[in-house]
């Protein structure tokens, strides 16, 4: 008689699931209702998710409430950029929002935040512009470990507890690395597009004095603008239940989008500046007209 994977003892085969990543762990499930079950225990998915995402650790208690393999299924692939044009109905706002922020370099843990914000529906909140910071640079993180700034990744997981919701607003990757004009340090910049506007993380680093200074998140519409704080949170409410894509060329696809982004904020900012010049100049004109008309009119008399 044959053998199958069904008669392999339950306990071996546990042990085999929880040494898989996220994608095998799902596949495996598919493949017969014995992996189904063993693959649903939420140990395993909480594992997987605390071993991805260091920072979950210190938010156990805000995310008890949430499975361990809808966190992972929200928070592992990136969110579609054009979630927010799929709604027909509006949705309603997240009031508290906790970020999880992860900071690696070549796999290994550097730094681990949580920032919790509570205050999402306050008047003051929703009409300011949106921005969380995970570092403040009056109070830098050290980085005991060796890094290369360009080799850094990132992972922005945002969470609404009371919906058991959550979506990941970072490219995993570098979209863009610089130069800070006035201080020197490295900003590493990850990005994903959402709803025609970009989510934009910037990390200040300086491999010289070891540490991060600046992990913040904004948000800024197609004509560079910064994003209110309602307007932000109606991306973020449309992309936690939006469709997911995943897989390596993603990462490539979100990379181009953002470059997209910022040519065409670009065009628009040169555009909206010819327009600018070219009523000046009529004003300009019609100044000249007028100031030649009335001395005409003067020398006549």
């Amino acid at each position: 008689m044959a053998t199958t994977i069904e008669d392999v003892h339950a306990d071996v085969l546990a042990c085999a699931l929880r040494r898989l990543d996220g994608r095998s762990l799902a596949a495996a499930s598919c493949a017969t209702a014995g992996l189904r079950a063993l693959a649903a225990d939420p140990d395993t998915w909480r594992a997987l998710c605390l071993a991805q995402w260091p920072s979950l650790a210190l938010a156990a208690h805000h995310l008890s409430a949430i499975p361990p393999h809808r966190l992972f299924a929200d928070a592992s692939p990136f969110p579609s950029s054009d979630a927010a044009f799929q709604l027909t109905t509006p949705l309603p706002l997240p009031e508290h929002l906790l970020s999880a922020v992860d900071v690696s370099h070549r796999g290994a843990p550097l730094l681990s935040r949580v920032v919790s914000t509570p205050g999402c529906s306050t008047p003051w909140f929703r009409g300011a512009p949106f921005r969380l910071d995970a570092v403040d640079c009056k109070k830098p993180a050290p980085i005991t470990a060796p890094f290369s700034p360009a080799e850094l990744e990132l992972s922005w997981l945002v969470v609404d507890p009371a919906r058991g919701r959550a979506v990941n607003v970072s490219s995993g990757r570098a979209v863009a690395v610089g130069r800070h004009w006035y201080t020197g340090e490295t900003l590493v910049r990850f990005a994903v597009v959402l709803g025609g506007c970009c989510f934009e993380t910037t990390v200040a680093c300086s491999e010289e004095a070891a540490h991060v200074s600046e992990v913040s998140l904004a948000v800024e519409d197609a004509e560079g603008s910064a994003l209110s704080g309602e307007g932000a949170l109606r991306l973020l409410a449309a992309a936690m239940v939006g469709v997911r894509r995943g897989g390596e060329r993603e990462r490539e696809e979100v990379r181009a989008r953002y470059h997209a982004f910022v040519r065409s904020k670009k065009g628009r900012k040169e555009s909206r500046a010819r327009r600018e010049a070219i009523i000046d100049l009529c004003c300009s004109a019609a100044s000249a007209v007028v100031v030649l008309a009335f001395i005409a009119s003067v020398v006549l008399r």
